[in-house]
């Protein structure tokens, strides 16, 4: 491989025996073990992590054990659709919703698994791989650095960036023969209404030759939906909604995400749903070529949209918070489906302003009211 991405790419094999040697021995090993792998000893654990000297045995050994894991512990099953259909000798560029910031691409990677097809790399921000422990995993486990620009950055720097990071996703998928997992925005949907960013098909494209659509189908966009029963981080997502709607600037605290991160895998998530639409071709595209760049980039945005938009999986909670809102009963749910769901929001919002609730309320309706 040529060093050219040295600086966001995953680790390569050769590099995997000395990732696993500084986690087991790095002063957090110990927390990480009690907190993902609660039924196994701390020895074992380190011994199943240094017997892996590969990128492949580092994800069958300790990352699909762990996923399966959180699954059987946090969810009342996980299920899959679309990805049977898809052809095992082609790669593709999942762009999926994103409401987790762990668990989306994780159970993505095991239902690939499952399916018979290769895991994917995965899109992940450089905020995120805080410290030595959380970038050996990460990078151990097929994720590349996305060095979102800053506001700080300028337009030169910010070009730059996201041009590296459009030609590695080309090269994975084009030459290096991988798939890539992507959000269709910056951070996580908060307010349960997903869109794809406009930046993002730009991004792309950047890579790419003259002809747009030509550029964009031989990536094989598959758009993605994922749909959670429990919206992971509720609470959280409101609070920080809340504070943006009252006009307040917004400032992450130290270990923010990481808390995010650790709420979304230890939570209860109910039934989680991945669905996979078909991939975007290249004579999809084709009626928006002769568009204006930001037209064009409209165009591709709305056609994911539209496609993850109709992949939603609606539980009885997405349509008894509509009902809530609106007073109109928009799907089939039990009385005590609505009991618990409303001895949740209560206790979720206990303390806080009414608005909370709106909020709250908000993020399992809007997916309904989207999809109408």
């Amino acid at each position: 491989m040529t060093n050219t991405f040295d600086d966001i790419r995953p680790y390569l094999d050769e590099e995997i025996p000395a990732a696993m040697q500084r986690i087991v021995s790095h002063k957090h090993f110990p927390q990480a073990c009690a907190l993902l792998f609660p039924d196994l000893e701390q020895a074992e654990v380190a011994e199943r992590m240094l017997s892996c000297h590969t990128v492949d045995a580092f994800q069958w050994r300790i990352m699909y054990e762990l996923i399966g894991s959180i699954v059987r512990r946090t969810t009342q099953g996980l299920t899959v659709s679309g990805l049977d259909a898809l052809d095992k000798d082609k790669r593709y560029l999942f762009v999926s919703n994103h409401r987790d910031i762990v668990l989306d691409a994780a159970f993505l990677q095991k239902l690939l698994a499952d399916a018979g097809l290769p895991t994917s790399e995965i899109t992940f921000g450089a905020n995120l791989m805080d410290g030595q422990l959380l970038i050996d995993l990460g990078r151990s486990n097929k994720m590349f650095r996305f060095v979102r620009p800053t506001t700080a950055s300028s337009y030169r720097d910010f070009l730059i960036q996201i041009r590296h990071v459009s030609a590695y996703i080309r090269y994975a998928i084009c030459q290096k023969g991988e798939s890539i997992w992507i959000a269709q925005r910056n951070g996580r949907t908060k307010d349960g209404l997903d869109m794809t960013e406009q930046g993002v098909i730009n991004m792309f494209c950047l890579s790419g030759g003259e002809d747009r659509s030509q550029s964009l189908g031989e990536l094989h966009i598959v758009p993605v939906a994922i749909s959670y029963e429990w919206e992971p981080c509720d609470k959280l997502k409101a609070l920080e909604l809340f504070a943006r709607e009252s006009g307040e600037p917004y400032v992450k605290k130290p270990g923010e995400d990481l808390n995010s991160i650790l709420t979304g895998i230890t939570q209860p998530k109910g039934r989680v749903h991945l669905a996979a639409g078909k991939p975007i071709t290249e004579e999809d595209l084709r009626p928006y070529n002769m568009l204006p760049n930001g037209d064009f980039n409209r165009k591709v945005a709305g056609m994911i949209d539209q496609r993850i938009t109709s992949l939603y999986r609606l539980y009885p909670n997405n349509y008894i918070a509509a009902w809530m809102l609106s007073g109109k009963k928009l799907g089939d749910f039990t009385p005590e489906q609505q009991q618990t769901f409303e001895a949740h929001v209560g206790k979720q919002v206990q303390g806080c302003p009414e608005k909370v609730k709106e909020i709250l309320l908000k993020i399992y309706a809007n997916p309904v009211l989207r999809n109408l």
